[in-house]
């Protein structure tokens, strides 16, 4: 599957302008999977608008959205949606307004049987040829003022493997499954993982724990504190950890991080005001060659754990690495 053009890195911004701009010239089909999904600034509400003009125009358009991160799924009953906090009610109406419009879309994880699992954390978006994937950024006002990115990669025969596992995703999704977790490959030195659900099994989490006992030196850029396996092979490596401190994050995710950096004894050294929600490792071995890991996955065991759903990409691409050391110098590492 080789790829026809690098990848390349835009932050959070950069990312939401320049794929609406891709889905307004869009000819054939838009595949979205995200976290969250609102209307509530000026930019989400111009990518609302371009993904019911594509569905006017006749286009495929596919929009899948996290059920759990707006309320537990055994209780999201459209019947009554005056019950639903005010973020999911707003949700609801960006959905009635997609479908009104010909958008077909879907709640991911609704059918799950346990609560907290059956949670989508994967985030991408297929324009035509065009993939926007491997990293943290979701769909409203707060994501985009985020430390965040995407990758972007131009790539036929990769975007028509990701649209099928689109499809799959949302076959799976409705029978209450997991999808299988897979490895894609890009090009010899590109390789996509794809966590399927299954609680318990990341290819993504043992990738990561599999290359931090081979590596050196290791550069890690989370939401939150990595845990498990993982946080115990960084105690015994030289590591550069970067993820938001406990006194900066909110409630529930304060106690998280307060929590996992008492256990770990993990520091910091993120020390920007913008919240981090970027996730990525860079590796480097003996031999002095580098592999890096971009990520919606926060490098974290509870997702394991629970079986959430996640995409990363593993390369030793030179330019994709040096795009993430870049953004790592220039949005993350120092202070504002």
């Amino acid at each position: 599957m080789p790829s026809s053009h690098p990848s390349h890195l835009l932050t959070a911004a950069d990312y939401i302008a320049d794929v609406t701009s891709s889905i307004n010239r869009a000819k054939t089909r838009i595949a979205v999977v995200a976290t969250t999904l609102h209307a509530d600034d000026p930019l989400a509400e111009a990518l609302v608008d371009a993904l019911c003009a594509a569905a006017t125009r006749g286009l495929t358009v596919s929009v899948c959205i996290d059920a759990y991160t707006y309320i537990e799924p055994k209780e999201f009953l459209l019947k009554s949606p005056r019950r639903h906090p005010k973020r999911a009610y707003r949700a609801l109406k960006v959905e009635r307004r997609l479908k009104k419009q010909g958008v077909d879309f879907h709640w991911l994880g609704r059918t799950t049987n346990f609560a907290l699992t059956g949670r989508t954390h994967s985030k991408w978006t297929i324009v035509d040829d065009c993939v926007y994937s491997f990293g943290g950024v979701n769909l409203d006002r707060a994501s985009f003022a985020n430390t965040d990115y995407m990758l972007k990669m131009v790539d036929a025969v990769f975007a028509d493997a990701l649209y099928s596992e689109h499809l799959d995703l949302i076959r799976a999704d409705r029978s209450g499954r997991a999808s299988k977790s897979r490895t894609l490959t890009v090009s010899p030195s590109m390789t996509v993982l794809l966590d399927g659900g299954m609680p318990g099994n990341s290819l993504i989490y043992r990738r990561a724990c599999s290359l931090a006992k081979q590596a050196n030196e290791i550069t890690l850029v989370s939401q939150f504190c990595p845990t498990g396996k993982l946080g115990r092979i960084l105690k015994r490596k030289k590591a550069t950890l970067y993820f938001n401190h406990w006194r900066e994050a909110e409630v529930l995710n304060k106690v998280l991080i307060q929590v996992s950096m008492l256990f770990t004894r993990h520091k910091t050294l993120y020390q920007r005001e913008q919240y981090l929600h970027a996730k990525c490792i860079i590796f480097t071995m003996s031999n002095g060659s580098k592999v890096a890991l971009s990520s919606s996955h926060n490098f974290v065991y509870g997702g394991v754990l629970l079986g959430t759903r996640e995409i990363a990409l593993e390369t030793t691409d030179r330019t994709v690495i040096q795009q993430l050391e870049s953004f790592i110098t220039h949005h993350v590492a120092g202070r504002d």
